[in-house]
């Protein structure tokens, strides 16, 4: 069992949603996150350097069994990434994807336990 956290642009939160949907991945967690990454908001104000700001972004959490952690991976990236021109290169600040082992996980209302409570 993996955890898949990911981080995205707000603006497509529906599009990620509804393409994880159609690749029979429907239990998700979202949150509303703020954060900055390698983006350059750097600027000067009056003669001093500004701090960047924090940029909203959308959090998705997804518990998935091993057998779908490639498909839940590849249908975030595909419908997350900002689409320029005709290449396949997405812009900056289009998020992350985490990967992490989860150790266990139990539906509280059955008491399931492991891959079956997911």
């Amino acid at each position: 069992m993996k955890l898949i956290t990911a981080i995205i642009r707000e603006s497509q939160l529906d599009q990620v949603r509804e393409a994880l949907i159609e690749a029979e991945i429907a239990r998700i967690t979202v949150s509303r996150v703020s954060g900055h990454g390698r983006q350059k908001n750097v600027s000067i104000y009056r003669g001093k350097k500004v701090v960047p700001s924090l940029v909203p972004k959308i959090k998705l959490e997804i518990a998935v069994n091993d057998s779908f952690v490639d498909i839940t991976v590849n249908t975030i990236i595909a419908a997350a990434r900002s689409r320029e021109g005709y290449t396949d290169d997405g812009k900056l600040g289009d998020g992350k994807i985490f990967i992490t082992p989860l150790e266990e996980c139990i539906r509280i209302r059955t008491d399931e336990r492991g891959s079956d409570a997911i």
